[in-house]
């Protein structure tokens, strides 16, 4: 998947756009109905996708003048905002993920060229990794909602960076794992793979399974045992 941010802000949008119309026809009532995320209605998914935006829209905002501004004032009022939003109408709901992601989308045209290798502390990374961040979200997000889109419909190539990340952030206390994706020829590792257990099978079943968004009931194991537990992906 590209690294240019103006080539993922297009991919963003149609992200938002896949999201927006697998809500669209929902009856209302299934705002409060559980979503995938335990403790999380469809409503909590929903609102969140829709403050990440203007979160990171802040992010974009620090990097483009200069003036920090922070994603979220505090835990605590990102915590709330999303509890406070999670039941409101669905026809609220589908409004504010239109607004904030319209608001998210001109931030990053407004973007000049060198905003984009301004390093954002809360990120630890430099703007050019907002876009990727945005499209994360909604992607898994869409996921979490429970309503039929599954990570079978990811692109490759978002699987596939999405397992590098995975694998690139997983902290000390992770479970040590070789990973062989087909059709990828080197071996992903996490922790210290000296006698990990091997673990293969298509792209978008591993990212899932490290995700938390799929059983990995297609996925191998070698030596022949049960699959292990991953870590739980923040």
């Amino acid at each position: 998947m590209t690294m240019d941010p103006l080539v993922l802000l297009t991919d963003v949008d149609r992200a938002t756009d896949d999201l927006l119309r697998t809500v669209a026809d929902l009856d209302p009532a299934a705002v409060g109905s559980p979503s995938l995320l335990p403790g999380w209605t469809v409503g909590h998914v929903l609102t969140h996708v829709a403050r990440n935006a203007d979160a990171l829209t802040n992010l974009l905002i620090t990097a483009r003048t200069g003036v920090e501004t922070p994603p979220y004032a505090s835990p605590e009022e990102r915590e709330a905002g999303i509890n406070d939003g999670a039941g409101r109408p669905l026809r609220e709901q589908l409004e504010d993920i239109r607004a904030a992601h319209e608001r998210f989308a001109d931030a990053g045209a407004a973007m000049p060229a060198e905003g984009w290798a301004v390093f954002l502390p809360w990120l630890g990374q430099s703007a050019a990794a907002v876009p990727w961040t945005r499209l994360r979200e909604v992607t898994v997000h869409h996921v979490d909602l429970g309503l039929g889109y599954t990570p079978a419909d990811w692109s490759d190539a978002f699987a596939l960076r999405l397992l590098r990340e995975v694998v690139a952030g997983a902290g000390a206390d992770a479970h040590p794992l070789q990973l062989r994706p087909y059709g990828i020829e080197h071996v992903l590792t996490i922790g210290d793979a000296a006698d990990a257990p091997v673990v293969g099978g298509p792209t978008k079943s591993i990212a899932a399974w490290l995700t938390g968004r799929g059983d990995g009931a297609d996925l191998t194991v070698s030596p022949d045992g049960e699959l292990p537990t991953p870590t739980r992906w923040k």
